[in-house]
């Protein structure tokens, strides 16, 4: 405990981050809260000393805005998929590490190198992975697009099991061929820091749980059901959780892979997410409906995030 007079000693070695969590953290939070509630509210035309009246019609416009709908239904389908899929492959994945010793920290580390390279690099190669390249269909054996004409290297691998090449995120794909392409690539990009997260929890497991399993004879299965997922519950909601949370503001991978209309080429059908939305009512210079959507995220957020909290008070084993 610092004593009373020197008090103002900690205060001042604290001054500096509580500066840039006020400036950078508490004032952004707040003036969010403040363009979202002044009606049809921007930021060019409040420089020019233009005034805006108290209301809630930004939230009202968002919502019923029919881009809205779609940017949360894609939002809602990629968490609802994606973090279930990434959550259960990452426990899988981790159980079959901590049960062999050679080359386990290599294995560890190349599992790892997804969580510190660069998202829209990977969405990048990602989609060159299932893009289609040149005149494939035929034409000018001589032109340069047939030199170059590929299915993509996920269609060969298609072809050369016998199944016919698919238009993934090229113009003319669908929805759901485009989703997949996000959802295979979200849920690699998620594995590397669950896994890492349950890894660390099996290590710390009292070996002598497995040991008495063992003496008894209980088969793998039962021991994976009855023994790991229990100790591991409290690690387990954590990645549920924290999944949800980056899950709803998934943006920068949808980008990396279809760009920045978040949509194939040519294609009428688009993959755009809540951030998206908020991101492309900043760049029409409409801050009032950017806040009010943000903070509609914040609440969904906020109310997923506290179900899965009432829902681990009664499934989690401390």
């Amino acid at each position: 405990m610092v004593e009373s007079k020197q008090q103002w000693k900690a205060w001042v070695y604290l001054s500096p981050a509580l500066i840039l969590l006020l400036v950078f953290t508490v004032w952004p939070i707040f003036n969010t809260v403040r363009m979202s509630l002044l009606n049809g509210y921007r930021g060019l035309a409040a420089a020019g000393g233009q005034t805006f009246e108290f209301g809630f019609q930004n939230f009202v416009k968002v919502i019923e805005y029919k881009n809205f709908k779609d940017c949360l239904k894609t939002t809602m389908l990629l968490c609802v998929i994606t973090v279930p899929l990434s959550s259960f492959l990452a426990l899988l994945i981790a159980v079959c590490l901590n049960s062999i010793r050679p080359l386990r920290r290599l294995l560890q580390t190349i599992f790892f190198l997804p969580y510190v390279t660069n998202t829209i690099a990977i969405g990048m190669v990602f989609a060159a992975m299932f893009n289609i390249v040149g005149n494939i269909a035929g034409g000018d054996p001589n032109s340069s697009a047939s030199i170059i004409a590929t299915h993509g290297i996920v269609n060969n691998v298609i072809q050369l099991f016998g199944g016919k090449p698919i238009n993934w995120i090229n113009a003319g794909s669908t929805y759901w061929h485009n989703m997949f392409v996000v959802i295979f690539y979200i849920v690699w990009n998620a594995l590397p820091f669950k896994i890492l997260i349950l890894l660390g929890g099996l290590q710390s497991v009292n070996k002598q749980y497995y040991e008495a399993a063992k003496v008894d004879g209980t088969s793998r299965t039962r021991v994976f059901f009855r023994i790991t997922v229990p100790l591991l519950s409290p690690m387990i909601a954590y990645v549920v959780i924290t999944g949800f949370i980056g899950g709803f503001k998934e943006y920068s991978s949808v980008v990396g892979i279809l760009g920045e209309d978040m949509a194939a080429t040519g294609s009428t059908t688009s993959l755009n997410t809540m951030v998206g939305f908020i991101y492309d009512a900043l760049e029409n210079n409409n801050q009032g409906r950017a806040s009010a959507a943000a903070l509609i995220l914040f609440g969904i957020i906020l109310l997923v995030t506290l179900l899965n909290l009432y829902i681990s008070k009664k499934k989690v084993h401390y």
